[in-house]
């Protein structure tokens, strides 16, 4: 069986080496047939090539991810090569667009370096000019710079301004500060400006189209008049409080890991929205505890518990949720046990009957990325610690060191990318923000009636 599977990951490596090669083939090929062939070009085409095999080889999505730069780069290949050969102004050049879309929609600031100085050494080969190589290149760092986690589509527009500042100091150097042509520094200023309007615009079309989802979107989500947290908050309100409240534990576990806050907390704002369509069937919003759950078999109880998952993937596609989004709503429980009611199914077994724990088990997929398995973590860990009756430091450390203990050993963090180092920091935001949650209150005495 490990054989078996080190053949599938030797060939499925193989692939991934196989698709890059050819599509940094493809690149070269166009480049070659707008660019002409040099030797400092191929070079540099093999440097990124090098880049890609090494640094991103442990990405789950390389194919995607290398296929959405491709179509970047190209775009921005065809667009100046069009402005260039119909002999349009410079200005017309949307310099600082590309670098911005890369550092906003991927999220990864190396990523959009890297893409910087490929754009701005073909923009070079493309004027046969060194020059204007750096001054794109000047531009490209500073608004990937200032767009890194923006948060605000008022920011791009200001970073976008900010970056025809800079052209327009680029141009003034190679001019030698002399102002000979003054349409052309207003144009550059116009070009950066214009640039971060365009990508405010775009972002919801590139999100759409690579199946991403930004910091702006994530903030428009947190949004309580979102229809589908409006809804929790109206029929389940006891879904809606643990929801917040997972949200902040995963956010601040997310931040001490270095993993994606701002996702994490908005993911599980939404994990459990499939409890809308049976809020009553759930703990916490039930006023007498599981007396619907006792008028049903522990196998039909499974079914409704375990139901909310699929349910939730359904109300998350009717309302075009993002997939990064959906992804929480799936995984947050992994494979986990049902384990309640499998200890009831136990109890009442006949004798001559078998229970099979597969049947109590939620269908996954595990969590696959940092931020979804954390959210896994923090829902068990809030749960439980309502059951707590003495909520003490000790008690609350205890807890959550045997619940992440729990999942490590029952494999539900087995397919992300966190660490033991990681499940630590984990452990202590979790028993620091719980401890202080749970704090003792001091008993007001009662304010005795006056005798006189």
């Amino acid at each position: 069986m490990c054989r078996r599977l080190s053949r599938r990951m030797k060939t499925k490596t193989f692939i991934n080496n196989l698709f890059i090669f050819l599509a940094f083939i493809l690149v070269f090929i166009l480049e070659v047939n707008i660019l002409g062939l040099n030797p400092l070009l191929v070079i540099f085409i093999f440097s990124v090539f090098i880049y890609f095999l090494f640094k991103q080889k442990k990405n789950a999505n390389l194919f995607s991810l290398l296929a959405q730069l491709i179509l970047i780069y190209l775009l921005f290949l065809s667009i100046t090569d069009i402005l260039i050969k119909n002999n349009f102004k410079i200005y017309f050049v949307p310099f600082a667009l590309f670098p911005m879309l890369v550092t906003v929609i991927f999220s990864e600031l190396e990523l959009s370096l890297i893409m910087s100085l490929a754009l701005s050494i073909t923009f070079g080969f493309q004027m046969r000019s060194l020059e204007w190589a750096v001054l794109m290149l000047n531009s490209t760092i500073i608004s990937s710079l200032m767009v890194w986690r923006v948060r605000r589509r008022s920011k791009l527009i200001h970073t976008g301004f900010v970056a025809g500042l800079v052209q327009v100091l680029a141009c003034l150097f190679m001019n030698n500060f002399q102002i000979k042509n003054l349409s052309l520094y207003l144009g550059m200023f116009i070009n950066g400006g214009a640039c971060g309007i365009l990508i405010s615009g775009i972002l919801p079309f590139f999100e759409y189209l690579f199946g991403r989802i930004t910091n702006i979107s994530l903030l428009e989500l947190s949004d309580i008049n979102n229809p589908l947290l409006k809804e929790m908050i109206l029929k389940a309100p006891g879904t809606y409080h643990h929801s917040l409240i997972v949200g902040n534990l995963s956010e601040a576990a997310c931040e001490a890991i270095g993993a994606d806050a701002l996702l994490s907390r908005i993911g599980a704002y939404y994990h459990d929205i499939g409890k809308i369509n049976k809020p009553q069937y759930f703990i916490e919003n039930q006023v007498d505890s599981n007396v619907l759950h006792q008028e049903l078999s522990p196998s039909m109880s499974k079914l409704v518990i375990i139901n909310h998952v699929r349910e939730g993937i359904e109300l998350a596609k009717k309302h075009r949720l993002n997939p990064r989004i959906i992804d929480f709503i799936e995984q947050h429980h992994g494979t986990s046990l049902v384990y309640y009611f499998y200890l009831r199914a136990l109890e009442n077994m006949a004798q001559d009957s078998d229970v099979d724990e597969e049947g109590f088990r939620y269908p996954g997929p595990k969590p696959k990325t940092k931020e979804t398995a954390v959210v896994l973590l923090a829902d068990s860990v809030e749960a439980a610690a309502r059951t707590i009756k003495e909520h003490t430091p000790a008690k609350i450390t205890e807890l959550v060191h045997r619940i992440i203990n729990n999942k490590f050993i029952d494999g539900q963090l087995d397919e992300c990318d966190l660490t033991l180092k990681d499940l630590e920091k984990i452990a202590k935001v979790f028993v620091k923000i719980l401890t202080s949650m749970y704090h003792a209150r001091i008993n007001y005495p009662e304010k005795k009636p006056s005798t006189s």
